[in-house]
C-alpha cells in the first residue's frame, strides 16, 4: 500500500467525522453496553461508548462504513476513553486491551475493504488516543494547588498498554488528540517512543491540541504556538487543532501553525458551537463554506470534523478537498 506520507505531499486528506454524535443515532439500552461482555458488572456502563466495539461491534463497524462511503480517507478507532485512567470510573480497567485491540481490528476490516475496491484511494486507521479525565498541570482541588490527581509515570503507564493493543490491532497512525493539557500529551508521546523503542518498529504519529476558547489557548494556558514548540521534538505526521471551536473560529489558530509547524497541519473542527441543549446545529453546508477558507488560504494537510458532524458533513468536505492542493510540508518523516 502507498505510504501515507506519499500520498501527503500530493492531496489533502480527509479524516471522518464525530463517532459519540453517530452513536447518539442509535436508541441504546444498558444492555447494549452489556451484551456478551459485561453482563454481571455491577457498574451502570450506558454511555461508555467505547465498550460497543465488543459489545455491539456492527454498530461501529457501519459508522466507519459510512465515513468511508462519505470520502473520508482516515478512519478513528473507537477508543477515545480507552485508557485504565478513564475506564476506572466504570471499574473496567480490565477490559482497556480488549477495547483497543477490537476496535483497531474493527476500522481495519473496513479500510481493508475499502482499499481493495480502490487501490487508488487507500484507506487508513488511526488509534484515537483521547487526554484521560485527569489534568497532569492542573491541581482538581482549588484548595490545594499543588495537589495533581494524576502522574506522569501512571499516565506514560496506561498511555503504553492503549498503544500496545492499538498497535496489536493494525492502526496505520497514532492520534494523540484532544489535548487539553501538553503534559499529558507528552506522556502519550512518552509512551509512543518507548512502545517504538521496544517493539523496533515505528508508525506515523497526528498530534491534536484544543483551543478552549477565543484566547487561543488550550484549558491549561498554553497559545497555539508554545503547544507547537511543546510536541516538536517528536518527529510528527501532523499537528493540529481539533474540537472546542467551530471552523469559523479556528482559523487564526491554524495560521500560527501554518506559519510555524514543519510538519503537516490538520484540523477537525466542531459543527459549531454547541446550542442550550448539547446538540450542534451547523449544516454540512455552512461548514463546508467556513472549511472552504481553510483551503482557500493552503493552511491544511488533513481535514475532517469533531463533535456534532456526521457523514453528510464529511461528504461536503471531502467533495471540496478534491479541489485543493496540499498545504507544503517543510518535513514529512
Amino acid at each position: 500500500m502507498i505510504k501515507i506520507e506519499e500520498i501527503l505531499k500530493e492531496r489533502i486528506l480527509v479524516l471522518d467525522g464525530a463517532m459519540g454524535t453517530m452513536i447518539q443515532r442509535h436508541v441504546l439500552t444498558e444492555d447494549d453496553f452489556r451484551k456478551g461482555w459485561f453482563e454481571s458488572h455491577h457498574k451502570s456502563l450506558k454511555g461508555n461508548n467505547d465498550l460497543l466495539s465488543l459489545t455491539r461491534p456492527e454498530i461501529i463497524e457501519d459508522i466507519h462504513r459510512q465515513y468511508f462511503e462519505a470520502g473520508a480517507d482516515i478512519a478513528e478507532t473507537n477508543t477515545f476513553s480507552g485508557t485504565t485512567i478513564a475506564q476506572a470510573d466504570y471499574d473496567l480497567q480490565d477490559a482497556v486491551y480488549d477495547i483497543n485491540f477490537h476496535s483497531a481490528k474493527i476500522a481495519k476490516k473496513v479500510a481493508d475493504e475499502f482499499t481493495a475496491l480502490d487501490p487508488n484511494k487507500p484507506r487508513f486507521v488511526a488509534g484515537s488516543i483521547g487526554p484521560t479525565n485527569r489534568t497532569a498541570s492542573i491541581s482538581p482541588d482549588v484548595n490545594d494547588p499543588g495537589f495533581r490527581g494524576i502522574t506522569f509515570q501512571e499516565l506514560v503507564d496506561a498511555y503504553i498498554q492503549q498503544v500496545n493493543a492499538l498497535m496489536d490491532g493494525g492502526v496505520d497512525i497514532l492520534l494523540v488528540e484532544t489535548v487539553f493539557d501538553t503534559l499529558n500529551a507528552k506522556a502519550a508521546l512518552y509512551a509512543i517512543a518507548e512502545v517504538f523503542e521496544q517493539r523496533k518498529i515505528k508508525i506515523p504519529i497526528m498530534v491534536s491540541g484544543t483551543i478552549t476558547d477565543q484566547s487561543g489557548r488550550t484549558l491549561t494556558g498554553q497559545t497555539t504556538e508554545a503547544f507547537l514548540i511543546s510536541v516538536s521534538h517528536m518527529p510528527l505526521l501532523s499537528i493540529g487543532l481539533n474540537c472546542a471551536l467551530g471552523a469559523n473560529m479556528m482559523r487564526p489558530y491554524l495560521q500560527i501553525l501554518d506559519k510555524e509547524s514543519p510538519f503537516g497541519v490538520s484540523a477537525h473542527p466542531n459543527a459549531g458551537l454547541p446550542n442550550e441543549f448539547g446538540q450542534y446545529d451547523e449544516t454540512a453546508e455552512l461548514m463546508g463554506e467556513q472549511i472552504k477558507t481553510f483551503l482557500d488560504e493552503s493552511l491544511v494537510n488533513i481535514i475532517g470534523g469533531c463533535c456534532g458532524t456526521t457523514p453528510e458533513h464529511i461528504r461536503v468536505i471531502a467533495d471540496l478537498a478534491k479541489q485543493y492542493k496540499p498545504r507544503k510540508i517543510e518535513i514529512l518523516v
